[in-house]
């Protein structure tokens, strides 16, 4: 295996970390300076350890990154860029470091799960360093997941596989070209967002902050009261685009190559997407409205409001739904797994695994009537092959045991059965709340002990990267010559 470009690559990656530091020392300095000697402490030690990972790694190291290596690359900077970028936390907030490295490992991976309280009054340069974990985070996993995942053929990414992710010679300059595109549609929206936002009524650095994290669908907010603490006009202004952000960005690049915004809605991806929002809010609307919680027009509200917030992974908080009875409850357990779509900033399963899964179940009860028939499987009007089939299979199999195993863990450290596996399944899924009162909309993970903050930042991390992505790296094989 090839050391030296990974050491490199991880190098110019802290680099542009420290960069980003320094628009909320900027800030603190602007506010009177609280907070910005401690920015700039952590700048300093980010740039320091950068310059000698690139020192080490060596700038005139071009030599070319096989399958392992790109495994390794991609666990290993999300892991080294989250232990630097929790510098500000524990420096700042005072909190401890596996407080800190919980706090950073759910905003770059866009989980949106914390650990602070009082958050109305906390200084304004570690909010904005909290929004632009998760941008980051955001625009990161798209780059990745469009590049990188189905190259590395896990969990059935294959299947979106473009030009971009052959990282071949010739598809550099593709690749390059892609992750400028992705960048630049992922710029306007935020741009439309916070526009959105301010003309709700949010101030500017409320709009900019909730922008940040509605595109990246992470789930940051600047208040206790998540959404709750702003306007309606916030709220449907969220929902938008959350959903925006829970679509493929490459039809976005599409429909504005093409000038055709038709590329947003013929996918299956998309299709199937919607009508789960719809399903369920419609239920969840008809319930709410039966049972005489809320009026009509706030009953569609809260219940589209929060099946998109869940089934993007984003995890807003707008009143309480734990509280709405057990029917709610169930229905956003099963969200919790879903998640948006493959290419898009959302965690979870992904929406085109459950479609794969219901066509060989199809294909399957065809075969049972019809034994010499052949049916051959396609998704999107693309073959899915065996290959694709074994992968998607093995990933819904690391999935389900990395919440079980993660479960028992919790549970051995103190967590009641339905905290430890709603917890459990949010960080694997990257949504942010779980379905107990403690760490539901309204609550938040402080009172977890240490040992079972870094599981889950651990299930966040697997999450964020496909599950096979880390597991992969424990094994035997990997490490032999």
């Amino acid at each position: 295996m090839v050391y030296r470009p990974l050491i490199f690559i991880t190098g110019l990656v802290l680099s542009k970390m420290a960069v980003f530091m320094y628009f909320p020392m900027a800030l603190a300095f602007y506010n009177g300076g609280l907070g910005g000697v401690e920015f700039l402490s952590a700048i300093i030690i980010t740039h320091l350890a950068s310059f000698i990972f690139i020192f080490l790694g060596g700038e005139e190291n071009r030599s070319r990154l096989g399958v392992r290596e790109m495994f390794l690359l991609t666990t290993g900077v999300w892991v080294l860029a989250s232990l630097f970028a929790a510098l500000p936390f524990v420096l700042i907030q005072h909190i401890s470091y596996s407080d800190a490295f919980f706090e950073t490992m759910s905003g770059i991976t866009t989980t949106g799960s914390t650990v602070l309280h009082n958050l109305d009054t906390m200084h304004p340069s570690i909010l904005l360093w909290r929004s632009i974990l998760q941008w980051l985070g955001g625009v990161g996993f798209i780059v990745m997941g469009v590049a990188i995942l189905p190259f590395l053929n896990v969990g059935g990414m294959r299947l979106f596989q473009t030009e971009s992710s052959d990282w071949s010679d010739k598809a550099e300059s593709k690749t390059r070209n892609v992750a400028i595109d992705i960048l630049l549609v992922y710029l306007i929206l935020t741009l439309c967002c916070f526009i959105g936002y301010r003309a709700s009524g949010m101030s500017g650095f409320d709009a900019l902050n909730h922008a940040m994290t509605t595109i990246s669908t992470g789930g940051y907010s600047t208040s206790d009261g998540s959404m709750g603490h702003f306007s309606v006009g916030a709220h449907w202004n969220a929902i938008i685009f959350m959903f925006l952000g829970g679509l493929p960005f490459l039809l976005f690049i599409r429909a504005f190559n093409h000038r055709n915004f038709l590329y947003l809605i013929n996918d299956a991806q998309v299709i199937g997407f919607i009508k789960v929002i719809v399903v369920c809010t419609a239920s969840l609307t008809a319930y709410l409205t039966l049972t005489g919680q809320f009026s009509f027009s706030d009953a569609i509200r809260l219940s589209l409001f929060n099946v998109v917030s869940v089934l993007t992974t984003t995890g807003f908080g707008l009143d309480d739904f734990i509280t709405w009875g057990d029917f709610s409850v169930m229905v956003f357990f099963g969200l919790l797994f879903f998640g948006a779509c493959s290419g898009s900033t959302a965690g979870g399963m992904k929406i085109f695994r459950f479609q794969i899964a219901m066509s060989l179940l199809k294909r399957q009860l065809m075969l049972l009537m019809h034994p010499h028939g052949i049916f051959p499987q396609k998704y999107n009007n693309r073959t899915v092959s065996d290959e694709i089939l074994r992968s998607l299979i093995a990933f819904v199999l690391a999935y389900l045991a990395t919440i079980i195993v993660a479960t028992l863990l919790l549970t051995l450290f103190g967590a009641t059965s339905m905290v430890a596996l709603t917890a459990a399944i949010t960080a694997v899924s990257n949504v942010g709340p779980g379905l107990a009162p403690s760490i539901g909309p309204s609550g938040n993970f402080a009172d977890f002990p240490d040992i079972s903050k870094w599981i889950l930042s651990v299930c966040m991390l697997m999450g964020r990267l496909e599950i096979l992505t880390v597991v992969v790296l424990f094994t035997r094989h990997f490490w032999r010559r």
